[in-house]
């Protein structure tokens, strides 16, 4: 059986209500049917049921096209940017005063009387 969306039983459940915009009415309720008799989730055909109302009450499909590939992958580098190197020096304040005006031990304190 084909499926109107690639990859279907494998789509994040987020990125689903995006990804059946571009669908026609047959095409939701092939998915809707299929939902129901494989894996039957309830937040699946939640989506599907609402996306398949707002069509028979007049909603228009979506220009656009469905992509072999899930949308969550489009334009990630699939690797960390973060490298060592461009890590800043620890700063550590000091510990009485400031850089400009640094602190007195206590022995270079004048003693109160």
């Amino acid at each position: 059986m084909s499926l109107p969306l690639p990859d279907y039983d494998n789509l994040p459940v987020g990125s689903l209500q995006h990804r059946i915009r571009s669908l026609t009415t047959d095409e939701v309720q092939q998915l809707l049917d299929y939902e129901q008799e494989h894996n039957d989730r309830p937040q699946v055909v939640t989506i599907l049921s609402q996306r398949l109302e707002e069509l028979h009450n007049g909603a228009v499909p979506s220009q656009g096209r469905q992509l072999d590939d899930p949308v969550e992958t489009e334009g990630t580098s699939h690797g960390s940017p973060v490298d060592p190197s461009g890590s800043p020096q620890p700063m550590h304040p000091p510990r009485h005063g400031t850089g400009e005006l640094p602190g007195k031990p206590k022995a270079d304190r004048p003693r109160k009387q």
